[in-house]
């Protein structure tokens, strides 16, 4: 293997700053090409990891894509690709069909809040719960208007056509949490966005009754699925079964329930004396949520719950994180300490 290609701004965000931080440390030896949106953010990474070469450019130049992906071995597309169909169809254009290229795109578990959006069903509690092994048709089934599955099949095909010198996979993330490694962001959203929200407001967001419940995952562990897979690629194994057609692996360790994680994001922020007042719990319907506190609160209010039983079947792979309960107090600080300037 001569290169990896991170696409766009992957490198430079939470999720790809983590993979690319592990990937070097691990694999130094290796050839690495960025691709960045922003001159401020190449110059950071430049300077973290000058042995690589950045090149800037965003996910609309088609051209651009095609070109370096033809350039790996080894293609990570972590930068808004869960939903930016023409980046995917640009990446698909560029291996070339002498050796083999393997491609890991980052998804995202939003597929399987289906029932809920589809039925406008949110903060109520449900028992569905998607095994990526044993509901994988059902999974790979969803209508093209669920979240993310018009990127996820675009992806997927596109290692049908050759499969012998294209092999995908799509890996989808839960909601993750925990500290980034990379050189620009370190930050996710869902749970930060909440907490954020909890502090700047002394109010505790309840949608509906707050009874979802969410599969999550912290971001080493999504890293070292990473890590697993690249470590197939690199000797050049792998058939059917990891790459192709079902390729599409769920990421979790654990579940949480938004209304609860709530109230204990309150109570941690007001015993740190983070918050003058015993914060309120206030009801929202949807709409009044994501006007308060943005797109965010759409993950608050639907349930995704899954068991990613194809990576640790297949790859051997488990989760080595903290659990969002042990991380949940560094959190509310890092986020009081952002808000404060700190």
């Amino acid at each position: 293997m001569k290169s990896v290609f991170i696409s766009s701004t992957g490198a430079s965000g939470y999720i790809g700053g983590d993979i690319l931080s592990e990937l070097i440390a691990r694999y130094p030896e290796h050839s690495y090409r960025v691709l960045v949106r922003s001159q401020e953010s190449g110059q950071k990474i430049q300077k973290v990891y000058p042995g690589i070469r950045v090149i800037q450019g965003d996910l609309d130049n088609s051209e651009l894509l095609t070109a370096e992906s033809a350039r790996a071995d080894i293609i990570i597309h972590t930068a808004d690709a869960a939903d930016h169909l023409p980046a995917a169809r640009a990446i698909a254009k560029g291996p070339y069909p002498d050796r083999p290229v393997y491609w890991l795109h980052t998804s995202g578990a939003g597929l399987l809040s289906f029932h809920d959006t589809e039925n406008k069903i949110y903060g109520e509690r449900s028992e569905i719960i998607y095994d990526d092994l044993r509901d994988i048709q059902q999974i790979l089934s969803f209508p093209d208007h669920a979240f993310h599955k018009l990127v996820d099949k675009a992806v997927l095909e596109a290692g049908t056509v050759s499969p012998t010198t294209l092999r995908t996979a799509v890996i989808a993330p839960t909601t993750v949490y925990g500290k980034g490694r990379g050189p620009c962001f370190q930050r996710s959203r869902q749970v930060y966005e909440m907490s954020k929200f909890i502090l700047e407001n002394c109010q505790i967001p309840i949608i509906g009754k707050g009874q979802a419940i969410g599969s999550n995952i912290h971001v080493h562990s999504v890293t070292y699925l990473f890590m697993h897979f690249f470590e197939v690629a690199l000797r050049g194994e792998g058939d059917g079964t990891i790459w192709g057609p079902e390729a599409y692996y769920l990421v979790e360790e654990g579940e949480h329930c938004w209304g609860e994680l709530a109230h204990s994001i309150g109570e941690i922020a007001l015993k740190r004396g983070f918050l003058r007042n015993q914060p309120k719990q206030i009801a929202l319907e949807m709409d009044s949520a994501q006007e308060l506190a943005g797109f965010e609160a759409t993950s608050w209010a639907y349930n995704m719950r899954c068991r990613a039983s194809r990576a640790r079947s297949l790859l051997g792979w488990q989760p080595r994180g903290p659990s969002l309960e042990d991380e949940l107090p560094g959190i509310v600080d890092e986020e009081f300490e952002r808000l404060n300037g700190k």
